[in-house]
C-alpha cells in the first residue's frame, strides 16, 4: 500500500489513540484528521480536541461529533425489532456502534480529501474486522491502517516509552498494567482483559460500572410501562421521549435496580473465545418489552420465523456485517412483521430482573373469548379439534404403524 496523504483516526483522546495519531504523523508523514464519537460513552470529549491540538492536529481538522440520537435511532433500534442476541445473550452493544463509527470516517474522509482513515482496534479482536468491513462496504478505494497490525509496539512498556518520547501525556493509572480494558456507549458498557481473563473466577464487582449490585438494590420493586410504535419504543410512563433520551431514561432505571448484567465467554469471529462482562441496563428492559408487545401483536408464524432467523442476524452484526445485503434482506423482513407492534408494555423491576407483567394495544391479536375457561359463546367449537388432531397425527400413526411391521 502506498503512503498515505491525509488520514482520518477513530480519535478517543486515549493513550493508544494518542499513541496512534503521533506514530501516523512519524511513520508516513501525512495530515491527520481526528474524528470522535460521542455515542453516550459518558466521558467528557473536550480533553480529546485538547490533546488533539496539542500533537499538532490543526483545529479544522479536529471532529468532534454527537452521534447519540442517529446510534439509537438507525442502529439500536433496527436491531431491537429483531430481539438480537449473540449466542443467546450478548445485546450486541459494542458491535452495533461500530458501523456508525465507520460510516462517519467514510464521510469525513470524503469531505476532507482524505485518501485512508485508521482505527486503534488490537489484531486479536473483533473490531478490525468490523471497521474494515463496513468501511470498504461504504468505499471499496479507501486505505485503511491499522497501526496494531503494522507496528513493533508489542508491549505497554514500548507504548509508554513511545508516548514519553514524544511528549504524549500519560495518566497515572495508565503507567501501570490497567485492570481491564472498557468501552462503553448509550447501549452498553464491555470490560474485557487482566483480572477478567480467567473464566473459572468471579468478576469483582468493581468491575460494574452503570448497575448497583442486584443484592443491594432497592427492596421494593418499581413499575415502569414502555410504549411502542411499529416496534421501536416511543414513551416511558406515557412521556414520548427521543431515542437516545427513551434510552437514557432506561438505563437509569436498569442501573438502579441492577438490571442487565452479563458475565459471558464468547466465540470472537476471528476464533478464539474470549471473556466479557458487558452492562446493558436499558437494552435488557427494552428487549423483554419488546418480546412483551410482540406477544399480543405478533402472528405466530411471524414470531416463529423472527426467532429462526434471528441468530444469524445478531451474528452478522456481530461479525461487522451491517452494511451487508443479506443484514438489509433480513431487516426488510424484521421491519415488514413490525407493522402491527403497537401498544403498551408494563415491567416489573427488581433485584436484576425485568418482568412482563402486563400488555395491551389497539391491534391485539389475543380474544380473551376464544381461550376463557368460562362459555365462550361459540367462538370456537372445541369438536374442531378432533379433526385437527387426526390430521396431525396420520403421518405419526402411518410410521409407527411401519416400525412395529418390520421389526
Amino acid at each position: 500500500m502506498s503512503a498515505p496523504k491525509k488520514v482520518v483516526l477513530a480519535y478517543s483522546g486515549g493513550l493508544d489513540t494518542s499513541i496512534i495519531l503521533k506514530w501516523l504523523q512519524t511513520e508516513y508523514g501525512c495530515e491527520v484528521v481526528t474524528f470522535t464519537a460521542d455515542l453516550g460513552q459518558g466521558e467528557e470529549l473536550e480533553p480529546a480536541r485538547q490533546k488533539a491540538e496539542l500533537l499538532g492536529v490543526a483545529p479544522e481538522n479536529i471532529h468532534i461529533e454527537d452521534l447519540r440520537e442517529e446510534f439509537v435511532r438507525d442502529f439500536v433500534f433496527p436491531m431491537f425489532r429483531a430481539n438480537a442476541q449473540y449466542e443467546g445473550q450478548y445485546l450486541l452493544g459494542t458491535s452495533i456502534a461500530r458501523p456508525l463509527i465507520s460510516k462517519r470516517l467514510i464521510e469525513i474522509a470524503a469531505e476532507t480529501g482524505a485518501d485512508a482513515i485508521a482505527h486503534g482496534a488490537t489484531g486479536k479482536g473483533n473490531d478490525q474486522v468490523r471497521f474494515e468491513l463496513a468501511a470498504y462496504a461504504l468505499n471499496p478505494d479507501i486505505k485503511v491502517i491499522a497501526p496494531w497490525r503494522e507496528w513493533d509496539l508489542t508491549s505497554r512498556t514500548k507504548l509508554l516509552e513511545f508516548a514519553e518520547a514524544h511528549q504524549i501525556p500519560i495518566a497515572k493509572d495508565k503507567r501501570g498494567e490497567a485492570p481491564f480494558s472498557v468501552d462503553a456507549n448509550l447501549l452498553h458498557t464491555s470490560s474485557e482483559g487482566k483480572v477478567l481473563e480467567d473464566p473459572a473466577v468471579e468478576a469483582p464487582d468493581y468491575v460494574y460500572q452503570r448497575t448497583v449490585n442486584p443484592e443491594d438494590a432497592p427492596d421494593q420493586p418499581e413499575y415502569v410501562e414502555i410504549g411502542f410504535e411499529r416496534g421501536d419504543a416511543v414513551t416511558v410512563n406515557g412521556e414520548k421521549l427521543s431515542p437516545a433520551a427513551l434510552l437514557t431514561r432506561l438505563n437509569e432505571l436498569g442501573g438502579k435496580h441492577g438490571i442487565g448484567r452479563l458475565d459471558l465467554v464468547e466465540g470472537r469471529f476471528v476464533g478464539m473465545k474470549s471473556r466479557g462482562i458487558y452492562e446493558t441496563p436499558g437494552g435488557t428492559i427494552l428487549l423483554e418489552a419488546h418480546r412483551g408487545i410482540e406477544q399480543i401483536t405478533l402472528d405466530r408464524g411471524a414470531a416463529h420465523l423472527k426467532d429462526d432467523l434471528m441468530p444469524r442476524y445478531a451474528e452478522l452484526i456481530y461479525n461487522g456485517f451491517w452494511f451487508s445485503p443479506e443484514r438489509e434482506m433480513l431487516q426488510a423482513l424484521i421491519d415488514k412483521s413490525q407493522e402491527h407492534v403497537t401498544g403498551t408494555v408494563r415491567l416489573k423491576l427488581y433485584k436484576g430482573l425485568a418482568r412482563t407483567v402486563g400488555r395491551w394495544s389497539d391491534h391485539s391479536l389475543y380474544s380473551e373469548e376464544h381461550v376463557t375457561f368460562e362459555d365462550d359463546a361459540g367462538a370456537y367449537d372445541q369438536k374442531d379439534a378432533e379433526g385437527f388432531i387426526k390430521l396431525n397425527a396420520l403421518r405419526l400413526k402411518l410410521l409407527a404403524a411401519r416400525d412395529r411391521r418390520v421389526k
